[in-house]
């Protein structure tokens, strides 16, 4: 069908009006719609989870019956066919009497997937599909993710010098003990503006997994605090294999039903005395010997040494060891069950290393600033045994920079969530 001049200026409008559901949709997908009459916009409809209406029938409903007969109808999704919430939007456009319907792509539903299009078509109606596709497609890849396989889109984020450094050697601080040492030493390694944008992430999502390493080392609240309106607190969940979340952090003291430890076993007295104070605990399984080493890497021999002769000893990993580590995989399935689209994970270097082996990371989002801290004690980005050769590494497709004042971020994919 034929693309006019005008239609990607209102799919734009209907794009920003999705955006306005960022944070206030989940589990479904944002949506914005705009009817248009005569050249000029006459009804703007935005979904939320709470509003139930869907944005294209609000859309409708503000036009009016008349000047909605007749009329182009703009949505960055396809209209649904099937009855959930509320009763197929494809029969609310056909009841409406819309002449035209431009949307930016098919939804990925299972349910749907081109059957609203079908529909319409069926009836009489234009469709032309495909308008700000790229960015309609990246605005809710959370849901697509989530709907074709219940599990959430898994975005590894960090923050790190140009050489790969996301903090300097531990122990820089007076009391390298105390709760929160960790921060008062290195101090921030991005811009002012790169964690202010870090705060956008952080509201896209239903939630921002780390390790409990980096509770002791920093004493983060783990919050969204861009200042948006949110359907959901932010779920903090954190990787905790022998519960030793200290009752003095600042997740404990601020929980309220949503901190989830994940552990891969639970002291009873601990557990209970952690809920007491409103902090989630489950178990989930514990990684097996055959999956701390992702499949594609060769497992190297025992007897291997360094060049000093000694033998290679495995990284500690307070919270996560091999062998007593909760399993990552079971871990992005449990908050699936949850109905969590989105996970953030923002925890150190052993816990960045655990979901690149498992395969459960979906995109990365790595911001760098222009300093360098070199050394062999610097904490580097992930710590681990690593993918032994290149041709093994995990690849980032779709690779897009950012600028944040003097820092830059990498945005990429490893896996396709469409697929």
């Amino acid at each position: 069908m034929a693309v006019l001049p005008d239609d990607e200026r209102f799919m734009r409008e209907a794009l920003e009006l999705a955006r306005l559901g960022v944070g206030l949709t989940s589990p479904n997908p944002s949506v914005g719609a705009v009817v248009v009459r005569d050249g000029s916009i006459v009804g703007r409809g935005c979904y939320t989870y709470e509003g139930v209406k869907h944005a294209e029938v609000l859309a409708l409903e503000r036009a009016g019956e008349e000047a909605a007969r007749g009329s182009t109808l703009y949505l960055n999704l396809e209209p649904c066919s099937h009855q959930g919430r509320t009763g197929p939007c494809a029969e609310a456009v056909l009841a409406a009497g819309v002449k035209r319907v431009v949307a930016a792509m098919r939804d990925p539903n299972p349910l749907v997937n081109g059957q609203g299009f079908e529909k319409l078509r069926a009836a009489g109606i234009e469709v032309v599909e495909g308008i700000c596709q790229a960015e309609a497609r990246r605005l809710n890849e959370a849901f697509a993710k989530y709907v074709r396989h219940k599990t959430p889109l898994v975005t590894l984020k960090a923050g790190m010098t140009l050489d790969g450094k996301i903090a300097p050697p531990p122990g820089g601080s007076e009391s390298p003990s105390a709760l929160g040492a960790g921060e008062v030493a290195a101090g921030w390694i991005t811009s002012e503006e790169a964690r202010a944008h870090l705060q956008e992430l952080r509201h896209a999502s239903d939630a921002i997994l780390v390790g409990v390493g980096t509770i002791i080392a920093d004493d983060p609240l783990l919050t969204d605090r861009s200042g948006r309106p949110r359907r959901r607190p932010l779920m903090r969940v954190i990787l905790d294999s022998r519960l030793r979340l200290p009752m003095e952090s600042r997740v404990v003291k601020t929980a309220k039903d949503d901190v989830l430890i994940l552990c891969s076993m639970a002291e009873e007295r601990r557990k209970q005395e952690l809920e007491a104070h409103g902090v989630r605990v489950e178990q989930v399984e514990m990684v097996s010997a055959d999956r701390l080493t992702p499949s594609n890497v060769r497992r190297m021999p025992s007897r291997r040494r360094t060049g000093t002769g000694a033998p290679i000893k495995p990284d500690p990993s307070p919270g996560i060891t091999p062998g007593g580590r909760p399993d990552m995989r079971k871990v992005v399935e449990r908050l699936g069950e949850m109905e969590i689209t989105s996970v953030l994970s923002e925890g150190g270097a052993l816990v960045n290393w655990a979901a690149l082996a498992a395969g459960i990371v979906d995109k990365v989002f790595l911001y760098y600033a222009p300093k360098i801290l070199a050394g062999t004690g610097s904490v580097p980005f992930a710590a681990g045994e690593g993918f032994r050769r290149v041709s093994e590494a995990a690849r980032v497709k779709s690779v897009t920079l950012h600028r944040f004042g003097e820092d830059f971020a990498v945005e990429g994919y490893l896996r396709d969530p469409y697929e």
